[in-house]
């Protein structure tokens, strides 16, 4: 009893009375669920748009694949089959919200997130293979021209482009790459309308020029692949766990090294868990005797005002421990 008496009196830490765990920190609590609010909000409003368009798109195949047949147009039949893919984009992309709403499990911790990225992929390959088809048809009708009744194409035509731009109006401005992936196939489909136009009042004048019809399938054509490899080249970089478009590395790098007490950033990964969800981990060593709950809050406080990055795992690090290594 008087050698435990003599450690206390000596100040060991033992003897001590337990400490208070200190005051929980709504502050972060409330920013995820703020930010989980705002994403979960968004994306409803991007399943009503989706399902919308896929309506719009819907009516338009019909009305297009009639009028093609109809009038022997092949931009307007080829547009038909350009409206098809979209439909089935939009449904992809539909379902891939759905799914990626679902909660995360024990063996996939991230949720469904990335579904909407590999919805975004089958999009892009579903365009190229669309603008293949329409090459294929246009260079055959080149060698051939058929008679086109422009009577019956640009009707139809306007009524599609009015469609498409209401469509792309109510996509425009997503959330998500795999939505954006779904605003860029309707998008091409109001410049494929705005094209059939064009040719079926050049054929309206002179009747004769119908070659101006499957050159402009190519013209279609070679927009969509743009569109599709653009689309294709952004989802990749998500699944390569590229930093996002718009986040410097070594500027965040240096913008956490300006925090008092950071001596020094290493195996700093910055990547897209899905679009506009960012996510960041790091090793950080600070100076010896420095406090790190303080620290590692304004890291992250940093990390969300300037970066736009919420998710972030940080290991921190004395000088110490970065000698012994």
């Amino acid at each position: 009893m008087s050698r435990m008496n003599d450690r206390c009196e000596a100040g060991d830490e033992s003897c001590l009375p337990p400490q208070a765990p200190p005051p929980h920190d709504h502050k972060d609590h409330d920013h995820d669920h703020d930010h989980a609010h705002s994403h979960s909000h968004g994306r409803a409003r991007d399943r009503r748009r989706l399902l919308f368009a896929l309506g719009l798109s819907t009516t338009i195949f019909v009305a297009e694949l009639i009028g093609g047949l109809a009038s022997g147009s092949l931009a307007l039949v080829s547009d038909a089959g350009h409206v098809f893919a979209d439909m089935s984009g939009l449904l992809i992309s539909l379902l891939a919200l759905l799914f990626a709403s679902r909660p995360p499990t024990a063996r996939r911790t991230f949720g469904y997130h990335r579904l909407e990225i590999l919805a975004a992929v089958v999009n892009g390959v579903i365009l190229v293979g669309l603008a293949a088809i329409v090459v294929y048809a246009a260079i055959q009708r080149i060698g051939a021209p058929s008679h086109v009744d422009a009577e019956i194409m640009l009707p139809i035509a306007g009524i599609g482009l009015v469609a498409n731009l209401v469509a792309a109006w109510l996509l425009h401005g997503a959330h998500t790459l795999n939505v954006r992936s779904a605003y860029l196939h309707v998008l091409s489909d109001a410049l494929s309308s705005i094209a059939v136009l064009v040719g079926g009042t050049i054929i309206a004048f002179n009747p004769r020029l119908t070659i101006v019809d499957p050159i402009l399938g190519l013209a279609i054509a070679a927009v969509v692949v743009a569109g599709a490899l653009r689309l294709l080249r952004e989802a990749v970089d998500v699944l390569l766990e590229a930093v996002p478009r718009g986040v410097d590395l070594e500027v965040v790098r240096d913008g956490v090294r300006q925090v008092p007490g950071i001596v020094d950033v290493h195996d700093l990964h910055i990547w897209c868990i899905t679009s506009g969800l960012f996510a960041l981990s790091a090793h950080i060593v600070i100076e010896d005797g420095t406090a790190s709950d303080p620290l590692l809050r304004q890291v992250k406080d940093f990390l969300r005002k300037k970066h736009r990055i919420d998710h972030s795992t940080i290991q921190i690090e004395s000088t110490a421990y970065d000698r012994a290594e």
